[in-house]
């Protein structure tokens, strides 16, 4: 007897949140873009609040993006992925903010891999037998994801200065023969327990050698390895489902072909590819599209699940909405030019542009969602509707490493005054 087919979701009705027109995307960037809208708002946006409200990895929204193809949209269409660079990458990103702050962060972590071994390493410098050991290499991981649907984390924190790239990181990698074995801790570690792979930012160090960020090594392990450990409670202000626990590595094996970089490329991409420390923007891009969402459909009367009452015809609503709409559109402008103009080597005023961007969504996601709750008034506090957990993941966003709101306002201060190399002495 033949299973009968599954029930379709219902049909996406929200607009882009950037018109293709407009931005001049091309008809692949829309399709990939409108892929991640549909599945965000007719799949994600229903079980966004369970995996809030019980703290849970969004497990069934990761099945759906592999269904999809979107594990694999940084992955070279020559390997099996969409080749998506980063600016299509990030647009997508931020269509499946709207509707899950959780799953898009946490799919940020896992793309990463794909992106930064992807289109950014094809960027970088390597010889020729480098860069035929890594395009070997990287096929390993990218078959895993397409094929089954494999995971990847990045647990990057350590609760120090590593993070934020001031000085070397604290989980260490001894060479031994075949590989290397990893000692040392990650803290808010995105996907922990849930991942297949965890992609770990650790320093290569040799017995007695003082640690450098230049000997910085990504390696992609099994989360199944031999003296890993996930420890520690989750139950966080917001951002719930991304179960960002503890991770511990003990006497961890790793062999070579792990890598998802070659040595010294990670700190290549660091000093010339500054645009890859924001894709956490994206999900809060959406997470400020998805604050005056709400409050349009609130006044409009247009709220699923509640009754049909108009409050537009109030001047006091009318200007409260303007003023989110201005704020939405100074906000997604700057995001908008930043994403666009990643790059290798980009030139002082496109960094400075980057860490205001950054800067910008993480801060002003979050005061549209105040001033969204202060628009719609008492409804907006309850559990049963989005807004007050979309204050709640968008107050995290300006707290994340490596680029927080406050180094982003200490980097612009001074790099805007001083040039590379310029002191006072």
């Amino acid at each position: 007897m033949t299973a009968a087919p599954a029930a379709s979701p219902r049909v996406a009705s929200d607009a882009p949140m950037v018109e293709q027109d407009a931005v001049r995307l091309t008809d692949e960037q829309a399709e990939i873009m409108a892929r991640a809208r549909r599945v965000g708002e007719t799949l994600f946006a229903d079980r966004a609040a369970e995996f809030d409200r019980t703290a849970t990895f969004p497990t069934a929204n990761y099945k759906d993006l592999h269904r999809e193809g979107l594990l694999g949209i940084c992955i070279p269409k020559s390997l099996g992925g969409l080749g998506a660079g980063y600016q299509t990458y990030s647009l997508a990103a931020a269509e499946i903010g709207r509707y899950c702050g959780a799953t898009a962060l946490t799919w940020n972590m896992h793309v990463c891999s794909t992106l930064w071994s992807g289109p950014l390493a094809d960027d970088l410098e390597m010889d020729a037998a480098m860069r035929a050991t890594h395009n070997a290499r990287r096929e390993i991981h990218y078959r895993r994801i397409l094929e089954d649907g494999a995971i990847y984390a990045q647990p990057f924190s350590e609760g120090g200065a590593a993070a934020a790239g001031s000085v070397a990181f604290g989980t260490e990698a001894k060479p031994v023969k075949g590989g290397w074995i990893l000692n040392g801790k990650k803290i808010f570690a995105s996907l922990a327990g849930h991942a297949n792979y965890y992609g770990v930012l650790c320093t290569e160090t040799e017995e007695g050698e003082k640690a450098s960020r230049r000997n910085t090594l990504y390696l992609a392990i099994p989360a199944t390895s031999e003296g890993i450990s996930v420890v520690g409670d989750w139950d966080p202000l917001g951002m719930r489902g991304t179960v960002s626990r503890t991770l511990l590595f003990k006497d961890v094996f790793v062999p070579e072909d792990a890598a998802l970089m070659p040595r010294g490329v990670y700190y290549q991409a660091a000093l010339r590819w500054p645009h890859m420390f924001m894709t956490l923007s994206p999900t809060y891009m959406g997470q400020a599209q998805a604050a005056y969402d709400f409050t349009v459909k609130y006044l409009r009367g247009e709220v699923p699940g509640m009754p049909p009452v108009k409050r537009r015809m109030y001047p006091t609503k009318q200007i409260a909405l303007a003023e989110m709409h201005i704020k939405l559109q100074q906000i997604k402008a700057t995001w908008f030019q930043a994403v666009t103009e990643a790059r290798p080597n980009p030139s002082k005023d496109q960094v400075l542009r980057a860490y205001a961007a950054q800067y910008t969504t993480m801060e002003g996601a979050n005061d549209l969602a105040r001033l969204a709750i202060r628009t719609c008034g008492g409804q907006s506090m309850l559990k049963s509707l989005p807004l007050e957990r979309i204050y709640r993941d968008s107050r995290c966003g300006s707290l994340m490493l490596p680029w927080t709101a406050e180094l982003c306002l200490d980097r612009i201060g001074r790099e805007a005054l001083y040039n590379p190399g310029e002191t006072d002495e």
